[in-house]
């Protein structure tokens, strides 16, 4: 087990105190630093995904609102050919 040092306001330091009076500090402070580590990772990969998305987007065809609908209904179509359905 490892110890970290921090400085944190005497306020909060008071009132995590009242709030945790009867509870494992260290316990507390571990499940906050680990909910903030995965917080962090999930920001990191969700602005590397965005990043990718917006390279993507430049080098991407533009297509029309109608062509997109267009194609849409006839992969809708296929698909319920190829199930047995009709329109």
């Amino acid at each position: 087990m490892s110890t970290m040092n921090f400085s944190i306001p005497d306020d909060v330091k008071e009132r995590f105190n009242q709030v945790f009076a009867h509870t494992n500090k260290s316990a507390v402070v571990t499940r906050l630093i680990e909910t903030a580590i995965v917080q962090a990772e999930r920001k990191r990969q969700s602005d590397e995904a965005v990043k990718r998305i917006m390279l993507r987007r430049q080098t991407a065809p533009l297509i029309s609102n109608e062509e997109i609908l267009r194609i849409r209904d006839e992969l809708r179509a296929e698909s319920d050919a190829a199930h047995g359905l009709s329109a």
